[in-house]
């Protein structure tokens, strides 16, 4: 799939231009409609110098690097399958101006494995080792990773299509030399660097502004589609915070935005109106929400009445094509309102297979809950099918038409899904009774150093 997408975000290059031209085509709606194509998911196959002094490179997430005058800046650093050419595109670009320093925007790995060929650069040419700036929750979260490593490899694997048994998380991170907390800033040649702290997709979120050249770099606060604030296997995102934090951001009077993935928005006007309406996302989400919490409403009611805003929906830049506004709901519901759903019968239940097993038997057995999901599927209730197929799955998970049937369901209602995130994970429900069990991703599996 990823040379398929670099292939047609390639041709794009090819029939229409530079970075800045593409830039152009995702505000008018031109670029990202196909979520295939879409920032988070595709990479662009080279780097480019946008501006003076300020050069691009799309890859598993978008990499900055600003000439100081003394020396480079880079504002996230990208993932491992991009580090090699990272480094060679910047070397072309730069020859022999240093890397002197790295401001990670959050943990995540496609923003923080960069930096390994230019710290070992430094060591060869005699120069001192990049600086890498980040929050101090940073060091914590990457500790987290090595404590879940295993939980990490299985929930990627689900979520990205990793059709790899060998795939297994890294165990090795480069940690941030010097962070803050709140707010901190530095200065390097002819540029000034200030970072400022936000909690959004993750607690460590850092947003940096440069004054001199009117460049905000929010890291993954901006992706380009509905903000990632509710992926249901990671750890707890924070809505209202981040809507904050856009506001924030939308203050400064930015003229450049060099999103955490995506091309970059040029102009004031256009990056105000980007931050305001993801914010107003946020809020609006959050509020309602709220407002049925409030009210006394079980987890289900909340998630069938909150309704985003149509409108917003419909901007380029907040397309539902990664995370589902659906997710962050469930993410706003934990973050204030813990794990329990207000069904009392779930507060201390019973194994899910020993329920499954009585219903399939009140049903008159697993044929029978079959027959009625493949009903409910071709009637195009794919949703209530494929809680009748996990039950049989559960209740008889050896019996052949149950993985025929649930694979045949699940394919189908991931094939409406706009969010990868949830199209992914359905899929591969899919994938797994294709080879006869329920989830590949969490069979035993080897982690290698």
């Amino acid at each position: 799939m990823g040379a398929i997408l670099r292939g047609n975000l390639s041709r794009a290059i090819d029939a229409k231009g530079t970075i800045l031209d593409l830039a152009e085509q995702a505000w008018a709606g031109e670029l990202y409609r196909d979520g295939a194509a879409h920032p988070v998911h595709s990479t662009l196959p080279q780097g480019e110098e946008i501006f003076d002094g300020v050069w691009v490179f799309e890859g598993m997430a978008s990499v900055n690097v600003l000439d100081t005058g003394d020396g480079l800046i880079m504002l996230d650093t990208g993932g491992q399958p991009d580090a090699e050419a990272i480094f060679e595109q910047v070397r072309h670009w730069r020859p022999d101006a240093p890397l002197i320093g790295a401001v990670f925007s959050h943990h995540h790995i496609d923003h923080i494995f960069g930096t390994e060929l230019f710290d070992l650069e430094a060591e060869r040419r005699g120069w001192p080792t990049p600086v890498v700036y980040g929050h101090a929750a940073v060091s914590e979260n990457l500790d987290r990773y090595r404590l879940t490593r295993g939980w990490n490899t299985v929930i990627n694997r689900r979520q990205f299509v990793i059709d790899s048994p060998e795939f297994s998380w890294p165990s090795r991170f480069r940690y941030p030399d010097i962070t803050y907390q709140e707010s901190m800033t530095f200065r390097r040649g002819d540029l000034t660097f200030e970072l400022r702290h936000g909690r959004g997709e993750t607690d460590d979120a850092t947003w940096t502004w440069i004054p001199e050249r009117k460049i905000l770099h929010p890291g993954d606060l901006f992706i380009w589609a509905v903000p990632n604030a509710g992926n249901p296997q990671k750890v707890q995102r924070y809505a209202g915070d981040w809507a904050a934090s856009l506001r924030e951001m939308a203050a400064v009077g930015a003229e450049i935005m060099l999103p955490g993935h995506g091309l970059p928005i040029i102009g004031a006007s256009r990056i105000h109106q980007a931050l305001t309406d993801t914010a107003e996302l946020l809020e609006s989400l959050e509020s309602q929400t709220l407002d049925l919490m409030n009210a006394g409403a079980v987890l289900d009611t909340v998630l069938h009445e909150v309704r985003p805003p149509t409108h917003l929906l419909e901007r380029p830049y907040l397309l539902p094509v990664y995370d589902d506004p659906q997710f962050l709901i469930r993410n706003i519901w934990r973050c204030y309102g813990g794990w329990y759903d207000g069904h009392p019968d779930n507060l201390l239940p019973a194994p899910r297979a020993e329920q499954a097993a009585e219903w399939v038997t009140l049903a008159g057995g697993a044929d029978a809950v079959l027959d009625r999901a493949e009903e409910l599927g071709a009637a195009g209730d794919l949703a209530l099918a494929c809680h009748l197929t996990e039950g049989a799955l559960l209740a008889d998970p050896d019996y052949s038409r149950v993985h025929r049937v649930r694979a045949e369901v699940f394919a189908a209602r991931a094939s409406e899904q706009t969010s990868s995130m949830a199209r992914n994970i359905l899929n591969h429900a899919a994938a797994s009774s294709r080879a006869g069990v329920r989830d590949l991703a969490s069979t035993t599996f080897e982690l290698s150093d």
